[in-house]
């Protein structure tokens, strides 16, 4: 038994070592095993097993570590149809060249939001929207309504959670929560990000499972909030045509 668990223990450890690039390309040994907080030893023979197997490359010149080939074969075999983040694409592009925006698309994992879609604006002056970040799920208009339309039991352990900011006033962001649900979209302007603004509404699938939310941001002074309310029923639309293609 003793072994099993010392087992299952080393695969999270590979897999916390696999988790660290998701925000850097490459790193030193050193700055792996501070990241996991490991010894040197123990992410040496890890990030061993790791590169023997393909899921890590090690540079001979730089000595530094980065994501292996393995990876690459293993996302090929990911169901496409079922992928929002590839089946939206094309209703994210027509949204933008509608919009002229930048467009998100978020999904919430546990206490936070990651984007796993976006469709740059074409204009000089937009706001970058890398794919894969993870942002909080307290503030923005898309985290808002990731929360207004959970279900009351993740509502409830969202506000819980020792994450969630003791100074947000849980009954005025409530009564937000509803407002979003009554108007079907939420907007921000410089929640999270200075200059920066956004609107989002949800998207609902056939069974009315919240699937993602589909966001427009860009510039605050550009995206204003007569703008957004503008913009929300194209916005709305869009999502109700992409909840059609989900599952």
């Amino acid at each position: 038994m003793e072994e099993g668990k010392v087992t299952v223990r080393a695969v999270e450890r590979a897999l916390d070592i696999l988790l660290c690039f998701t925000d850097a390309n490459e790193l030193t040994l050193t700055e792996i095993a501070m990241r996991v907080g490991l010894h040197k030893s123990t992410a040496y023979r890890l990030l061993a097993s790791l590169e023997h197997k393909g899921f890590v490359i090690r540079d001979a010149e730089s000595e530094k570590y980065r994501l292996g080939f393995r990876l690459w074969e293993l996302s090929a075999n990911l169901s496409q149809a079922d992928d929002p983040a590839i089946v939206l694409l094309p209703e994210m592009e027509r949204l933008r060249d509608i919009i002229g925006e930048t467009i998100s698309l978020y999904v919430r994992d546990g206490h936070e939001r990651i984007r796993i879609q976006a469709v740059q604006s074409s204009q000089a002056i937009r706001r970058v929207a890398p794919v894969g970040v993870r942002l909080p799920l307290y503030v923005g208009a898309s985290s808002k309504v990731l929360v207004a339309y959970a279900d009351a039991v993740d509502r409830e352990s969202l506000f819980n959670s020792p994450t969630w900011p003791q100074s947000i006033d849980r009954n005025a962001y409530e009564r937000q929560l509803l407002d979003i649900r009554a108007s079907g979209f939420a907007t921000s302007v410089e929640e999270r990000e200075q200059g920066a603004a956004a609107v989002a509404a949800p998207i609902l699938n056939r069974s009315g499972r919240l699937v993602a939310a589909l966001s427009v941001s860009g510039p605050a002074n550009r995206l204003t909030v007569d703008k957004m309310k503008e913009h929300a029923e194209v916005i709305k639309e869009a999502a109700v045509r992409m909840g059609k293609m989900v599952k």
